[in-house]
């Protein structure tokens, strides 16, 4: 597709419908109002007792019960994104990673610059490491990656963290923070906060809980500097209001942690597990490392590669919900390869590239390159092959996210042409 078919000034073609999907998102999140503090307290159970995805590592305990289910119901229900916790404890390999990588919320890559950018939004540089919850309960602090192995356990300085003298705090008193590990200076940056000593905060929006968190983090004394009761160092990330001097001093501000793009999260939104369009990552040369996918051996391919997931009848989908269909694969290929339902499988985009009618993909060409790693739980989502396919064609830059919030500010400044009468 030639780059002046997906660009205009401040706004993307239709190559998607991302910002009607937030406007969904946003009501929708107001009809759905979950159990908040039980989600909170069957996920810490999970993160302290589950067992690990990775081979080397060997599940941890947790001191939190989980309520036992009848054996005809655990084998009555087929895993789904949506399966309880306690069925969830007994899952194994890739389904522990997929039960995990769904209970953080993932953002979407910004295709479009969403309405009230300015109003609506805040933004942050987000630390390049690895994603992580971190749950504190009953004197003990565990970590564990999207894919449910334990990056770390340890003592820490959060609520129920550490056992010391004075005790370890209530059994009702635990904490789970959605962070980001950065190696080079050992600390956990924290970029959310879901509970915080037995609160839960997944029914709150954004600006309360980045509030709490700011507030209560440094309350607890988990940033200060590691000691024999707190090993590893937290620190929250500066976050500002997306107007025009917030997002350049997000884009080029000085942190102590290497950048990998920037964050955006709506204000408004709750805090939802999975993808979703209210939070968003955006990337470029000047603020990231990483800004095309690189393969295997870590070399910029020559033609995009995406990861599809292999459904019945042979359909190519994305890991979105509903998935958006790319194709179909060819049944000689499904056959010599010995390929099932399921499988993640790798493609490049040939030269015929992406093709679009009225915001909806039309047609992909793909090219079957083989079997992805089987490290991974996920296709790739639509806003990430995308992202990817702009940055090669005609990437979303820096001047068009301010000149969007210029734009928006100009408006609001216009006066009205509706003459009062009175």
């Amino acid at each position: 597709m030639a780059p002046h078919d997906i660009r205009r000034p401040f706004k993307r073609a239709a190559i998607s419908d991302q910002q009607k999907r937030r406007e969904l998102s946003l009501l929708r999140q107001a009809q759905n109002r979950r159990d908040a503090q039980q989600q909170a307290r069957c996920l810490a159970s999970s993160i302290l007792s589950l067992q690990s995805a990775a081979p080397e590592s060997q599940p941890e305990q947790s001191d939190i019960e989980l309520e036992t289910v009848p054996e005809a119901e655990q084998e009555s229900e087929a895993f789904s994104k949506d399966l309880d916790v306690r069925q969830a404890s007994k899952l194994r390999g890739p389904e522990v990673r997929k039960w995990f990588a769904r209970q953080l919320m993932l953002p979407e890559w910004m295709i479009d610059v969403p309405d009230r950018l300015a109003q609506d939004w805040y933004v942050f540089a987000r630390p390049a490491g690895k994603r992580c919850f971190v749950v504190s309960s009953n004197g003990t602090t565990v970590s564990r990656q999207r894919n449910g192995s334990i990056l770390h356990h340890f003592p820490s300085a959060l609520p129920a963290g550490a056992k010391i003298r004075d005790g370890s705090g209530s059994a009702q008193s635990y904490c789970i923070l959605d962070c980001i590990f950065h190696e080079l200076d050992q600390t956990y940056y924290v970029i959310d906060m879901v509970c915080w000593n037995g609160y839960s905060l997944y029914d709150c929006t954004a600006e309360f809980r980045f509030y709490w968190l700011n507030s209560k983090l440094e309350e607890s004394g988990a940033c200060n500097a590691p000691s024999h009761y707190h090993k590893f160092r937290f620190s929250a990330v500066p976050v500002y209001n997306c107007d025009q001097s917030g997002l350049h001093a997000a884009y080029t501000g000085v942190v102590p942690y290497a950048k990998d793009g920037l964050l955006f999260y709506n204000k408004h939104a709750l805090y939802q597990t999975g993808n979703t369009p209210l939070a968003l990552v955006w990337k470029d040369e000047n603020c990231s490392q990483f800004v095309i996918d690189t393969d295997g051996k870590g070399e910029i391919p020559s033609q995009q590669q995406v990861v599809l997931e292999l459904q019945d009848d042979r359909k190519l989908v994305t890991s979105d919900d509903p998935p958006v269909l790319f194709g179909c694969l060819d049944g000689d290929i499904i056959e010599k390869s010995g390929l099932h339902t399921g499988n993640l499988l790798r493609f490049a985009i040939g030269d015929g590239g992406l093709s679009f009618v009225d915001g909806k993909l039309e047609k992909a060409d793909l090219i079957y390159l083989g079997k992805s790693n089987r490290a991974r739980a996920f296709a790739d989502s639509y806003s990430k092959v995308l992202f990817q396919f702009m940055v090669r064609h005609s990437p979303l830059k820096i001047d068009d996210l301010l000149a969007s919030i210029n734009s928006a500010n100009d408006q609001e400044k216009t006066p009205s042409d509706i003459e009062m009468v009175g």
